[in-house]
């Protein structure tokens, strides 16, 4: 049987079961669907089609419909603000409000809209360079010194934003004027530093002048930026001539090393020579003090003696003798002694024997060397007349 045959579909299949056992009739699920859609509309229908619906039935399926489209374009004005977000509200294109954290509604587009701005992120921009220190990017990263030295800086900032609506609205591309206010503060810093400072003892200095005064023009240009964190990531002479600039670190090095062993001996020597120049000093009051005291010791002497000398010569005469020769017997170590037998004088090293016989004691030795005795030949003789008269002239 051919698919174009009408009567396909319709015949009931053999055997006495006399049911439609065929396949469905397509016409009767076409008429079932256009009830069903009539249904919809607000209409009834009949198996051949149905009657055009009325005006109350027309209006009533654009009402639900109005309403359903109109809940649904309320609803589109909830939205949610997260812990660490601000929800920033515009009315015609205009800043309306800023939310907290939570559910919020507001009219839908295009009546209002919303913009969330992250504040707690920490965003970073990179001056000189590019994901990697390696990566330069010279444009940015050579700057002018003080000195008129060309140095190649590397560094990163990183921020916040502490003002939602400022930074939306009242720059169009903060990122980029973030980087720009970071370069011209850095370039500000260092142009009034030496290569020097920058390169070495500086650094932490310079990035915290840097982090002051960025954040000084962005609130300036009232971005509502805050500066967290500014760090150097390299800083060093420029790759063409960085040989060149070892070898003058290296030749100020070795000045800084002679200085220093120079100032080395220097601290070494003049606190001796000053010692030493003290300790004369010192040495020669005090002889002089010594002198002059002894000076005017004797001269107070001289004059007490001379009042005594006045008052009695001849026993002041003798005294002064005896008291001479005391004094010059007990400063000599040679003893010389008067026989008065025929006017032989004796030589007697009394300090010799005293040194042999502590050496002797402390050797074990049982005596003392003997001692030789002068000839009377070589020692001068005096007649004992010579002497009787010396010493009557010498008294009084």
């Amino acid at each position: 049987m051919s698919l174009n045959d009408p009567q396909w579909g319709r015949r009931g299949g053999g055997g006495g079961g006399g049911g439609n056992q065929g396949p469905p009739d397509l016409d009767e699920l076409w008429r079932n669907f256009n009830q069903r859609l009539s249904t919809i509309f607000g209409r009834r229908g009949g198996p051949t089609g149905g009657e055009p619906p009325t005006f109350r039935q027309l209006g009533g399926g654009v009402g639900l419909l109005v309403v359903l489209v109109l809940v649904v374009w309320l609803a589109s004005g909830f939205y949610i603000v997260d812990a660490s977000q601000r929800g920033v509200v515009l009315t015609f294109g205009r800043y309306s409000q800023t939310t907290d954290p939570g559910l919020r509604w507001r009219l839908p587009y295009p009546i209002q809209s919303h913009e969330i701005v992250n504040i707690s992120q920490v965003r970073t921009i990179e001056v000189g360079y590019r994901n990697n220190v390696k990566s330069k990017v010279l444009r940015e990263a050579l700057m002018l010194t003080d000195d008129e030295n060309i140095v190649d800086i590397q560094f990163a900032v990183q921020y916040t934003i502490k003002d939602p609506e400022d930074y939306l609205f009242n720059v169009r591309r903060p990122d980029e004027t973030v980087l720009q206010v970071a370069e011209s503060a850095f370039r500000e810093i260092v142009g009034k530093s030496s290569m020097d400072f920058v390169l070495y003892e500086g650094r932490e200095e310079i990035a915290a002048r840097a982090q002051k005064l960025m954040q000084d023009i962005l609130d300036s240009y009232k971005t509502g930026v805050l500066i967290s964190k500014v760090t150097m990531q390299n800083a060093q002479p420029p790759e063409q001539v960085q040989a060149a600039f070892d070898d003058a670190v290296k030749a100020k090095q070795d000045q800084e090393r002679a200085k220093n062993e120079g100032q080395a001996y220097y601290n070494d020597v003049v606190p001796k020579a000053r010692g030493t120049a003290s300790r004369l000093i010192e040495e020669a009051n005090g002889y002089r003090q010594r002198v002059v005291a002894n000076a005017e010791g004797e001269a107070s002497r001289f004059r007490q003696i001379l009042v005594e000398y006045n008052r009695a010569p001849a026993v002041t005469r003798e005294r002064m003798y005896l008291e001479t020769i005391q004094q010059i017997m007990s400063n000599t170590t040679k003893v010389m002694i008067d026989a008065k037998a025929g006017g032989n004088l004796l030589f007697l090293p009394l300090d010799k024997i005293v040194q042999m016989s502590a050496a002797g004691i402390a050797e074990g030795v049982a005596s003392p060397k003997p001692v030789p005795d002068v000839p009377a030949a070589e020692a001068p003789t005096r007649s004992r007349d010579s002497l009787r008269s010396r010493d009557r002239e010498s008294r009084p």
